[in-house]
Parts: C-alpha cells; structure tokens; sequence
C-alpha cells in the first residue's frame, strides 16, 4: 500500500455494543461515510434491523465480532464492564471502559463530579432504610432516592414527601445502596451534548431544552431563544473538563437542571449518542450520529451549530398518525421498526420552523396527532 492510499484508510468496519434504535442511528449516519456495521446484542432481543447483528446473550461469539471490525463503539452503557476491558484488548473502544463504569455507578458519577467542581443537587448515599429516613429528614422532603445503578428512564427511583415513606422506597427499588437527592427548584431541565475527537478537539451543541412526564423524555427544543451566553459557556466548561478527565472519545450527553438564578446543577452525564440530541439529526449542520462516528475514526468533527429552531418529539408505547405527521411541513418522521408497547420508544419527530413561535404551534399539531403525547410546555413560552 502506497504512502498517500494509507493516508486515506479509515476505519471503515464499525462495532457497536448494543443493537437498539441509537445503534440503527448510527448506521444510518455511517454509510455516506462508507461505514459497515456489526452489533453485538447481549440481551437476546435486538431491534436495530440494520447491519448484521450478532445475539450473544452466553458471550459465545466475542470472537467472530471481533473480526469483523476494526474500532468498538456502544449505544447502551448498561454493558458488563469487564466485557468492555476485554474487548480493549484486542481492539479499540471509544468512549474507553472507565467512562462506562463511571456512568453505571451514580456514587462514581457524583464523586467525579465533585472533584471537577461540577456542582449537583445536594445528596446523600444510604445503606438501609433507616439511613433513606435519616437523609429524607436531613435534607428536607421532598426528596429523590435512585438505584446506584441500574436505573434509567425513571426505573429505580422512589420520591419520598415525607422520612416515613423510606421504607416502602427502599423495598420498592430493591438495591443495597442508593443516592438521595434533594428536589431542586430548577426553571427547567437541559441537556449539553458534546463531542471530543481523538486528538482532543472538543465541539458543543447548543443547549436543549427538555420535557420529561414518568422520567422518559418526551420532548427536546432547541437552541433556547432566551439563553444567557454565559449559561452555555458555563455548560461547555462542565462539560469539557469531563471529557477531559476520562480521555473520551466520542459524543457525551450530560443532564442539567438550571436554577431561578440562572445556575446549572448536573444531573446525570450519558456515555453515547442521547435522546435529547435527536434534534440535530434534521435541526444541526452535522448531526450527533455523523460527529460521533467521526470521532471515534479519527476524523475532523462537524460544525455543529443549529440551523433553525428545532423540536424532537418521542413517539411511546403506540404510533402516531404518520402520514398526518408528515403533512406537516418540516416535519421529519424517524420510525425505529419496533412493535407497539406500553412505554416503549418507537419513534421520534423532529420539527423545524423558521421560528420558536411558529416551532410552537407545529409541535402542538404533532402532539395531537400521537396518542398520550402530554401537553407541549417550554419554559420560555410566555417570551415569545
């Protein structure tokens, strides 16, 4: 091979742990770069219905993924850490292992956190519910408590309104160590999505917005018209310093609550491609998906500025009128090929307009046209 062929070599063959809809994502986005892809599903129900998937719930078949890629990447961090520091032995994986294993375990997450001078809500670990009922008094209830890990999408978690209720919570969630949280009064919920290459170039996606009903998100604006500049400058500095300290490579999502006095406090950071950076895949100049998989093959990453207002709106458990959807203009449908089921993400939406206020009311006629989507409520709604 010639001097200037392999400058152009890339790593073509792509592994993904994991085999859901962010793994079809990422496909979608990877073959105008060329790209193949393997999955290797350790559930046993896979759903990304693209590439070729690999079902390996025994760990039967390491070997054959492993030859058919060249770099390891996930779409589901709910993975066996040791799988992964296997896996980094023969071939490799971005985001690494530690960053997985700090995201798996709230204590870690919250740990680092600290140390890099991220503020959060604040908090207390308890071991029995004598101590959930200490730390509900001692912090003022309402309180949050979570599972360790394990938890996502709402699973468990308990909020106690009074120190009586811990025993009920900790016999609901079922762990032997949990994280409390106190409530934040927060004017609303954001996301940062970031990406850092292999080189050390970080870039920023603006700031969204995002609405939660049961702990799953339902809907994701952005960029936010009422934004300080000095609130996101302050979330890419959080943000960066993670990326930073955990050597990462590829997309991190990481979930603020921003406060009345305009101050941001971490919620939970996401080791991969995020719900909540869906948008960018019709509202970015580059999307998510594509800066991601440029990272993880070492190439230059995308500009990632917004290119009009835009809203993502999941679709759960049961589709919504497609075709009514899609006779909405601007308005791009993102099907997952997966069966209808009570609280299962089948779909999303994403909805651009030349406007927040014309955004509005198109996501307003999408919402009615997708059964138990909630009522749409942005924060800055009275401004425009």
């Amino acid at each position: 091979m010639s001097a200037q062929s392999a400058k152009h070599m890339i790593a073509k063959n792509i592994g993904v742990l994991g085999a859901g809809q962010l793994g079809r994502m990422l496909a979608l986005a990877g073959y105008p770069l060329g790209n193949t892809f393997t999955f290797l599903d350790t559930t046993g129900n896979p759903s990304a219905g693209i590439g070729e998937v690999i079902v390996d719930p025994e760990n039967q078949h390491l070997a054959a993924f492993l030859d058919k890629v060249d770099v390891v990447t996930y779409e589901f961090e709910h993975l066996p850490v040791e799988l992964v520091k296997q896996i980094e032995q023969h071939k490799p994986v971005y985001p690494g292992s530690r960053a997985i294993a700090v995201c798996q375990n709230r204590v870690e997450e919250k740990t680092l956190f600290d140390r890099l001078g991220i503020p959060t809500p604040a908090y207390r670990v308890v071991e029995s519910a004598e101590q959930l009922a200490a730390a509900a008094a001692e912090l003022g209830c309402p309180v949050v408590a979570k599972s360790v890990t394990e938890g996502y999408d709402g699973k468990g978690q308990a909020v106690l309104k009074a120190p009586e209720q811990a025993q009920e919570a900790w016999d609901s969630i079922g762990h032997t160590q949990l994280i409390v949280e106190a409530f934040v009064d927060f004017v609303r919920e954001v996301s940062m999505i970031a990406v850092r290459g292999r080189d050390g170039e970080v870039v920023f996606y603006p700031m969204a917005e995002n609405q939660h009903v049961g702990g799953i998100l339902r809907y994701s604006v952005a960029p936010l018209p009422d934004l300080d500049p000095s609130v996101q400058q302050t979330a890419d500095s959080y943000i960066r310093a993670l990326l930073d300290e955990l050597d990462y490579v590829g997309v991190l999502a990481l979930e603020l609550f921003q406060t009345r006095d305009g101050s941001l406090l971490a919620n939970e950071m996401a080791p991969r491609v995020h719900n909540s950076g869906h948008w960018t895949m019709d509202g970015a100049a580059t999307s998510q998906f594509e800066n991601h998989l440029r990272a993880v093959q070492g190439l230059p990453l995308g500009a990632t500025n917004a290119i009009a207002p835009t809203c993502m709106v999941n679709v759960i458990g049961l589709e919504g009128d497609n075709a009514a959807l899609l006779a909405i203009a601007d308005t791009h449908l993102h099907r997952y090929d997966k069966a209808e089921r009570p609280g299962r993400k089948l779909a999303h939406v994403n909805v651009v307009a030349s406007s927040h206020a014309e955004l509005l009311e198109k996501v307003r006629a999408c919402q009615a046209l997708i059964p138990d989507a909630p009522p749409v409520e942005w924060s800055f709604e009275s401004t425009l």
